[in-house]
C-alpha cells in the first residue's frame, strides 16, 4: 500500500503513474468514505480536469498529494478532518529531515513542491464545504534559494557544439535543425514534441508554439539561419526517415514512425555537450545561452520574457545576474583602480 520512503525525489513520469494508480482504485485507507483523504483526492483531480488544468501540474501535484496520504495513513490519520495545523507541520518537519540514499537532504524548492499541492488541495475543500476550516491556510512554505544557472554556454561553445553534428548523415542534419532551432528560440524541450511541420513560418520568420507550458499558445522569431536548417531537415531529411505518412511532428525519431518525445530530445542534444566537454545540463542550455546572450547584446528584459514564455518577469530576471558583460563594462570604466594605468604592477604589463 504505501511507496517506499526512497521515492520521494521521483520526477513527473512517475507523478503519471501515481495518478493513474489512484484513478485505478488502488486505496489508501477507507476509500470508500467520502470524507476520506482518499476520496477527496480523487474527487479533486476530477474537479480539476473538468476545468481544463494542465496534465503535467495534475500529475506533479497529484502525486505529492497522494504521498501525503500514505504518510498520514501511516499515523491513523485518514480523513479531512483529522488533518489540523498541527499535522501539517509534522509532514513539514518529516520533509525537512529526510535524506536521500546519498545522505543529502531535499532542497527547499523539493519540499515546497511537496507542501504547495496541499495548500490548493485543502483550500478546494474548505471553499467547497467540506471542511470547516482550511489547515494549511498560514502554512509557512520553505524559502527559495535563489540559484543561478550551473552552466552559461558562450557563442564559441555552441559553435562547438553545433559543428559537432556530422552532416553527411541524416541524423546529423536532424540534431543540426534541432539545436539551432533551440539556440535561436529558447523553447523547452516539453515545447518541442508539440511542434509539427506546419508550426514554422518560413516566410514571416516565425514559430508557433501550440499549448506550450501552461497549455498557452505563443508565436516567437526564428533567426534566418536556424529556419534554414529547418527548412534542409523538412526537405530533404524528414522524407527519407517518415515511415507513418499520419505522422506530422516535426522532429522525427530516426524508425520515423513518430516524433520524438522529451526523452528522445535529450537523448539526441546530451551526446553533442559530452563531446564538447560540456558535463552538466542538456536542453535548456541552450535556452539559458539565448536569454544571456540576447540580454548581453542589448534586448530589453521584457521581450526575454515573450520569448521564454514566462507569466512573471520574476522568472526572467534571472538573467540579469548571469549577463555579467555589462556589469564588466561598468566596473572597468568607473572602479578607482581600474582608471590608474601608472599604477599597475609590471607583470600587468
Amino acid at each position: 500500500m504505501f511507496i517506499k520512503q526512497q521515492k520521494i525525489g521521483t520526477d513527473v513520469q512517475r507523478g503519471g503513474y501515481l495518478l493513474q494508480r489512484i484513478q485505478r482504485g488502488q486505496p489508501v485507507g477507507p476509500a470508500t468514505h467520502p470524507k476520506s483523504l482518499y476520496a477527496l483526492l480523487l474527487r479533486f483531480v476530477k474537479w480539476r480536469q473538468e476545468r481544463n488544468w494542465s496534465e503535467t501540474t495534475l500529475k506533479v501535484q497529484t502525486h505529492h498529494s497522494y504521498r501525503f496520504i500514505c504518510w498520514a495513513a501511516e499515523r491513523g490519520l485518514h480523513y479531512a478532518a483529522e488533518v489540523t495545523r498541527p499535522v501539517l507541520e509534522s509532514w513539514q518537519r518529516w520533509l525537512y529531515q529526510y535524506r536521500k540514499s546519498n545522505g543529502e537532504p531535499l532542497t527547499s524548492r523539493t519540499q515546497r513542491t511537496a507542501l504547495q499541492p496541499l495548500q490548493v488541495w485543502f483550500s478546494w475543500m474548505a471553499k467547497q464545504g467540506l471542511i470547516l476550516a482550511n489547515p494549511a491556510a498560514d502554512l509557512e512554505l520553505p524559502r527559495l534559494e535563489r540559484r543561478l544557472p550551473r552552466t552559461i554556454l558562450s557563442v564559441e561553445q555552441v559553435e562547438e557544439v553545433l559543428n559537432l553534428c556530422d552532416l553527411t548523415t541524416p541524423q546529423g542534419i536532424r540534431d543540426r535543425a534541432l539545436l539551432e532551432l533551440l539556440w535561436s528560440t529558447g523553447i523547452r524541450r516539453g515545447e518541442v514534441t508539440v511542434l509539427d511541420i506546419y508550426s514554422a513560418d518560413f516566410g514571416r520568420q516565425i514559430l508557433t508554439i501550440e499549448q506550450g507550458k501552461g497549455k498557452q499558445d505563443r508565436v516567437i522569431p526564428v533567426g534566418e539561419r536556424a529556419l534554414w536548417w529547418l527548412e534542409r531537415y523538412i526537405l530533404d531529411v524528414r522524407p527519407q526517415i517518415l515511415v507513418s505518412p499520419e505522422c506530422k511532428a516535426l522532429f522525427l525519431a530516426m524508425d520515423g514512425v513518430a516524433g520524438l518525445t522529451a526523452h528522445g530530445i535529450t537523448g539526441a542534444v546530451v551526446p553533442y555537450l559530452r563531446a564538447a566537454g560540456i558535463d552538466k545540463g542538456s536542453c535548456h542550455l541552450f535556452r539559458h545561452a539565448m536569454a544571456t546572450q540576447m540580454l548581453e547584446n542589448g534586448a530589453e528584459l521584457r521581450w526575454i520574457q515573450v520569448m521564454l514564455g514566462h507569466r512573471s518577469v520574476e522568472s526572467t530576471q534571472i538573467y540579469t545576474q548571469v549577463s555579467i558583460r555589462a556589469l564588466q563594462a561598468v566596473h572597468a570604466s568607473t572602479h578607482p583602480a581600474e582608471q590608474r594605468d601608472s599604477e599597475k604592477p609590471d607583470n600587468m604589463e
